[in-house]
C-alpha cells in the first residue's frame, strides 16, 4: 500500500510557514566590497576594469632610518650584478615589484591576486597595488601593471628572480600577452643581502632586515606573509574584503622596504666609512665581497675596520686569515707601500704590519724593519681594543721584533 504523500501545505508548514505568511527571508549576507575598505579606484584597460591602489612618498622620505633614494653612483652593485645597466640607468626608470598569490608552489595554478609596483615620478616615490577581485579579473590586473611599467628598464625584487618574475611571466604568457619586463635588467636583493648579513643576522627575510638594518618596525595591520592565501580564498568565498586591508599593508611595505634597502646597501658599498656600516662582521662582509671584485686595496682596508671594531674571538680569526691572503695577492708591491704608508699615517694597524714584512723579507732591511714593527706596538698601545684582540697584535708583534733582533744580531 503507498503510502500518502505531504501535500504542500504540509511542506510549508514544516518551512514555519503559517497560513498568510510568506517564505521567510534568508539572511543577509554582511559584504565589504575592495574599495570600501582600501582606497582605490577602478581603471579601465583593453581588457576590463582593475583595481589599484596608490601611495605616493616624498623622495626624502625616511624607511625607518633609510632614505628611499640614494644620492650615490650605483657602480658597486652594478658590478656586483655584473650588469651595466644598473649604473647607468637613472633611478627613475626602475620599477621595484612584489607580488601576493595563492600559493607559493609556483606553476600555472597559482596567480598573483594583488600585485604592488613602484617607481620614482617627478621626484616621489609612488606605489601602486593591482588587485583582482575575481580570478576573471587577472588579464585586466596584467594589463594595468604593464602599463605602470611602460617608462622602466629596470627591476628591483626580493627573491624574485626565483619566485614573483617566473610567475608573473607565466600569467602573461597563458593570456597570450607580452611580459613588460622581459627585456629588463634585474637586480634581486636578497642575493645580496645573504651575502652582506649571513654572518651577522640570524635570518635575511625581509621584514627581519627592516627591524634590524632599516630600524623600522610595522604596525599592527601587518599580516603574516603565510596567512595571506587563506584570506583571499576566504574574501573570494564570503565577498568580504575587511580582512584584505592588512594584506594591502603588507605588500606596499615589502615594496617601499626594497627601495629603503636598496639605497642602504648602494651607500654601504660606495661609502663603507661614512657611518651607514657600523658593525664589526659588515665591514667583513663587505671585504669579502671587494676582494671577489678584484677591489683588494679598499677590500683591506674594510678587514682592517673589521679587525678594530671588536669581533669575537672566531670572527677575528677569520678576518685576520682573509686579510693575509688577500695581502699576499697584491702582486703591485709599490703601489701596496704606498698605500701601506698612506694607511700608516692615518692610524691603520696592518699597514705597519705590512710594512715591516715588506721591509724584512722584500727589501731585506732589517732595521727599518724593526721601525716599523716598533711603531706597530706603540699603535696597538694607544689603540682602544678588547683585550683579546690586543693580545693577538702584541704576541704577533713580539715574535716579529725577537725575530729582527736575532738577525740584526742584537
Amino acid at each position: 500500500m503507498t503510502a500518502n504523500k505531504p501535500s504542500i501545505s504540509d511542506r510549508l508548514k514544516s518551512l514555519g510557514v503559517r497560513k498568510g505568511n510568506t517564505l521567510p527571508a534568508p539572511p543577509k549576507v554582511d559584504t565589504h566590497s575592495i574599495d570600501s575598505v582600501v582606497a582605490g579606484n577602478f581603471i579601465p584597460t583593453p581588457r576590463g576594469d582593475v583595481f589599484i591602489a596608490e601611495q605616493t612618498y616624498p623622495s626624502d622620505y625616511f624607511y625607518g632610518s633609510s632614505p628611499l633614494l640614494s644620492t650615490s653612483p650605483r657602480s658597486l652593485i652594478s658590478q656586483w650584478a655584473n650588469d651595466d645597466q644598473l649604473s647607468t640607468l637613472p633611478l627613475s626608470k626602475f620599477a621595484f615589484l612584489d607580488t601576493e598569490t595563492s600559493g607559493l608552489s609556483g606553476g600555472t595554478g597559482t596567480y598573483a591576486f594583488l600585485v604592488g609596483a613602484a617607481r620614482f615620478v617627478d621626484d616621489a616615490f609612488t606605489v601602486q597595488q593591482f588587485f583582482m577581485r575575481d580570478p576573471a579579473e587577472e588579464p585586466a590586473l596584467l594589463e594595468g601593471l604593464a602599463n605602470f611599467l611602460a617608462p622602466c628598464e629596470a627591476l628591483v625584487t626580493f627573491n624574485g628572480k626565483a619566485f614573483d618574475a617566473p610567475l608573473l611571466k607565466t600569467r602573461y604568457t597563458l593570456h597570450d600577452t607580452p611580459c613588460p619586463f622581459s627585456d629588463f635588467s634585474h637586480l634581486d636583493l636578497l642575493p645580496l643581502a645573504r651575502r652582506l648579513w649571513r654572518d651577522r643576522l640570524e635570518s635575511r627575510a625581509l621584514k627581519y632586515l627592516e627591524e634590524h638594518v632599516l630600524e623600522f618596525t610595522r604596525s599592527s595591520e601587518e599580516v603574516p606573509g603565510y596567512e595571506i592565501p587563506w584570506l583571499y580564498f576566504d574574501y573570494l568565498r564570503t565577498g568580504d574584503a575587511r580582512p584584505l586591508g592588512g594584506v594591502f599593508y603588507h605588500n606596499a611595505m615589502d615594496v617601499i622596504a626594497m627601495a629603503a634597502l636598496l639605497a642602504h646597501m648602494n651607500d654601504m658599498l660606495e661609502s663603507p666609512f661614512e657611518g651607514k656600516v657600523r658593525h664589526g662582521l659588515d665591514f667583513v662582509a663587505l671585504g669579502k665581497l671587494f676582494e671577489e671584485l678584484g677591489r683588494w686595496d679598499e677590500s683591506a682596508r674594510l678587514f682592517e675596520r673589521g679587525l678594530e671594531s671588536g669581533l669575537d674571538e672566531s670572527d677575528f680569526g677569520v678576518a685576520v686569515k682573509r686579510l693575509s691572503i688577500l695581502q699576499k695577492r697584491r702582486g703591485d708591491l709599490e703601489e701596496a707601500v704606498r698605500l701601506w704608508e698612506e694607511s700608516a699615517r692615518r692610524g691603520h694597524l696592518y699597514a705597519f704590519i705590512e710594512l715591516a714584512k715588506y721591509y724584512e723579507h722584500k727589501q731585506r732591511d732589517v732595521k727599518s724593519a724593526m721601525k716599523w714593527t716598533k711603531s706597530a706596538l706603540k699603535q696597538v698601545e694607544k689603540t682602544d681594543m678588547p683585550a683579546y684582540v690586543r693580545r693577538h697584535w702584541v704576541d704577533e708583534i713580539g715574535h716579529r721584533m725577537e725575530r729582527l733582533k736575532r738577525k740584526a744580531g742584537i
